[in-house]
């Protein structure tokens, strides 16, 4: 188990866990050893479901017991999981949240089903290499995402989740097409004015789906009320390649790494302060919020900064909240996907074992 650093330490390296070990015998004979707990490895099972999917059983859940009882099963969890103690953390809601994830984690003992994910596929007209970030999310701790390009949009989608947002959902999407000009550093500080800014982007992109919405059913209506269909005349479709490159032409030049000053407008909370004081370029973003067990989930207008080729950030309007994002740099071998229609089902399918 890759396990992120302690929280808020984003640029910190991941922490490496075993789970279990296979010996191989002789006659084609294996053996399976559980290595969760504190007591050493112990007898252990592993099943092949199906193609990319396998799952593990402890067959000796004694052994992941201690002697102090849950209490100190906590405490320990607690320790490795937090690097702290709960005397450390004052906020009663973050202790509630941290006792949570502790009741769900632990209840598996290491009973687990393991499905294969794929590494996104990257493009030379990518923002960033695209891959695996680790990301703050305030009072949940550090979580993994993994960031994609689709054309205009980029996702960051859970791979670790907690009780807001499960793992699998999209945390959020980024609009490449709808860059942010953020005011200049002092006007930055004022939060309403940041607010502004993205709030007419917001209505931007709200009149845009709605024409774009309209201007299908339009076209719908006349291939309905068509006869027979009639050739496009040449010009308009060059007329249509001419703005597609233009558009491409303008997202490059949006994409220049020119370096501008950045700060966090007052009252925007950040678990960790050490971040970048300059980024490359903004981009209008929604943001997924939910109440506890994904109850009433909505996406929330907000700012994806670019600050390098190896972190970004992202400013939750709504919850006025700001998560900051480090590159994994684990090299893991054969994560490649096969082609982007699989990497795509991939992402599909672990949404829908989200919900």
């Amino acid at each position: 188990m890759y396990l992120p650093p302690h929280d808020p330490h984003v640029d910190d390296p991941m922490r490496f866990k075993p789970l279990f070990r296979i010996h191989l015998m002789e006659r084609k004979c294996a053996t399976v050893e559980c290595m969760y707990g504190h007591k050493g490895p112990h007898n252990g099972h592993i099943q092949i479901v199906k193609k990319d999917e396998f799952s593990t059983k402890c067959n000796q859940t004694d052994h992941h017991r201690m002697s102090g009882g849950r209490q100190e099963e906590f405490r320990t969890w607690l320790r490795e999981e937090w690097g702290r103690t709960l005397e450390d953390i004052f906020h009663e809601h973050m202790q509630e949240l941290i006792l949570m994830k502790f009741i769900y984690t632990s209840q598996y003992d290491n009973c687990l089903t393991y499905r294969r994910i794929y590494l996104p596929p990257s493009s030379p007209d990518d923002l960033i290499k695209p891959g695996l970030f680790k990301g703050t999310y305030g009072s949940h701790g550090l979580e993994i995402v993994m960031l994609s390009f689709h054309g205009k949009k980029a996702k960051g989608t859970k791979i670790t989740g907690d009780p807001n947002i499960p793992a699998g959902q999209q945390t959020v999407e980024i609009d490449l097409a709808h860059p942010l000009q953020l005011p200049d550093v002092e006007n930055l500080r004022d939060f309403s004015e940041l607010s502004r800014v993205v709030l007419e982007v917001q209505e931007q992109v709200r009149r845009e789906e709605q024409e774009e919405e309209q201007r299908k059913e339009e076209e719908d209506g006349s291939q309905q009320a068509a006869s027979q269909p009639t050739a496009q005349p040449q010009g308009g479709e060059g007329a249509k390649g001419e703005e597609t490159a233009a558009g491409a032409e303008g997202m490059a030049q949006d994409k220049a790494p020119a370096s501008q000053p950045f700060v966090l407008p007052m009252g925007v909370i950040s678990r960790n302060e050490d971040y970048p004081r300059t980024c490359r370029i903004c981009f209008y973003g929604t943001g997924l919020i939910a109440g506890h067990g994904f109850t009433s989930p909505e996406r929330t207008p907000g700012v994806f900064v670019l600050f390098d080729n190896d972190r970004f950030g992202f400013i939750w309007l709504e919850l006025k909240s700001f998560s900051l994002y480090s590159r994994i740099k684990v090299s893991f071998q054969n994560a490649e996907a096969p082609s982007r229609e699989a990497f795509d089902e991939m992402l599909k399918n672990i949404q829908l074992l989200a919900t």
